[in-house]
């Protein structure tokens, strides 16, 4: 299993920086346009949802446990070295984000007073190839309400577990219900959910980390330079330097999703009339998850002794918490355990719609009655993440996303000119 896992991320390692340095001189560098990414967040229409609301829903999705636990995992199985090519990613897949973006609004469609879109409907209508779009669907529906949300629910439990008592089963009934009760609402109640969830949690956790840089200045510089020179370890390319790269880059697909095609299946319910305005902010998203959120997470590890932490069944929010309470004292507990819980609830909520969505490409008109098995399905998942193994998760977890980026950016490079073409019309 561990040897399919590594040959798929090899795969699609090549697949997703290929298809974004394409993108990027094709594009003409569109990932560096910041001015018409911060003009673009602030367009409005009737009767649409707006950009900066599918922003804050796909933003509920990016920043999950991946920006948290992920980075932290990376760390640890990789070294400093995997931020460097966490961060290089962000800029070389946003051109993959800004790609799906376009082809999700181009072919979505109505879905009664909304949209619903993104890559199993431009891989059927755009490529013309029914059958992937299927199988695109059914892992998206399988990775996100099987595996993402229960990693959501282990982080959550974990976290706990390191500073109380509580039986993780009723931690996982808790959870279950309050899911239950914002899902059931559709994506209105998801999305009125995310637009309070994710500003609120952006600024506590970035105020940490901004504390941590502050307080902890005389150590930047060697951090800096500890990251960038660990990235570039070629003393040994097969166990130093290519194990840095590859964890590096499905740690930071993990984290920002770039290139998977999710985003594109929130940024598609908007209507707004140029769908390059949403390929802008979606981008944007994945600046704010990266550079923003995961440097945050990296730097107050990375400014303790982390390498010092060792443990069973590695999730990686273990070193978050012990970072926390190392610059925070036990005021630590409650500001991670706060950040932690609103990260993994936002990216519960946000990959359940995802599941729905597909759920509807696959059956067109599901029934009351089939969406809410699917909803069931997800309280489940959540309350099953809560007491299984990590690693287990992680695992599976693993071997769909390189899947989904596999099938998504290949149709993204297929696509190219029709991205292309909607650039160059705005």
């Amino acid at each position: 299993m561990e040897i399919i896992t590594k040959l798929l991320w090899v795969i699609a390692t090549i697949m997703i920086v290929g298809v974004g340095l394409y993108l990027t001189f094709s594009l003409k560098f569109v990932q560096f346009n910041f001015k018409q990414m911060f003009k673009s967040i602030f367009k409005k229409e009737k009767n649409t949802i707006s950009p900066i609301s599918t922003l804050m829903l796909t933003l509920g999705g990016r920043i999950g446990v991946g920006s948290v636990a992920g980075v932290a995992l990376a760390l640890y199985l990789g070294g400093p070295g995997t931020i460097f090519w966490i961060w290089i990613t962000a800029f070389i897949a946003a051109t993959n984000t800004f790609g799906e973006t376009i082809l999700g609004m181009k072919y979505h469609e109505k879905d009664n007073e909304l949209y619903r879109g993104g890559a199993p409907y431009y891989i059927k209508k755009g490529l013309k190839n029914s059958r992937l779009g299927i199988i695109y669907a059914i892992l998206i529906i399988i990775s996100y309400v099987g595996g993402f949300i229960g990693i959501q629910a282990n982080t959550i439990t974990k976290s706990l577990n390191e500073i109380t008592t509580i039986n993780p089963i009723i931690v996982g009934l808790i959870i279950s219900v309050i899911a239950f009760l914002i899902i059931i609402g559709g994506i209105t109640k998801i999305s009125k959910a995310t637009n309070k969830i994710v500003p609120f949690m952006l600024i506590v956790y970035l105020s940490c980390g901004l504390y941590v840089f502050i307080t902890q200045i005389d150590q930047m510089p060697y951090i800096l330079k500890t990251i960038v020179t660990s990235a570039f370890n070629f003393e040994s390319f097969t166990l130093g330097f290519l194990p840095v790269f590859i964890i590096g880059i499905q740690r930071g697909i993990f984290s920002n999703e770039a290139g998977i095609g999710t985003g594109s299946i929130a940024s598609s319910t908007s209507n707004i009339k140029q769908p390059v305005v949403n390929g802008y902010v979606q981008m944007l998203g994945i600046y704010i998850t990266t550079l923003l959120v995961c440097s945050a997470t990296a730097i107050m590890i990375m400014s303790f002794d982390y390498q010092s932490i060792l443990t069973n069944d590695m999730n990686g929010i273990e070193l978050t918490l012990q970072a926390f309470h190392h610059h925070f004292n036990n005021l630590g507990n409650v500001i991670i355990m706060t950040c932690i819980i609103l990260f993994a609830f936002s990216t519960v909520l946000t990959g359940y719609y995802y599941g729905e969505s597909c759920l509807k490409f696959l059956f067109k008109n599901p029934s009351k009655k089939t969406i809410l098995i699917l909803k069931i399905a997800t309280v489940l998942v959540l309350f099953l993440g809560s007491i299984v193994s990590s690693t287990k998760l992680w695992n599976m977890i693993d071997i769909l996303v390189a899947l989904l980026a596999i099938i998504n950016v290949y149709t993204i490079y297929k696509l190219k000119d029709e991205i292309k073409e909607q650039l160059n019309k705005s």
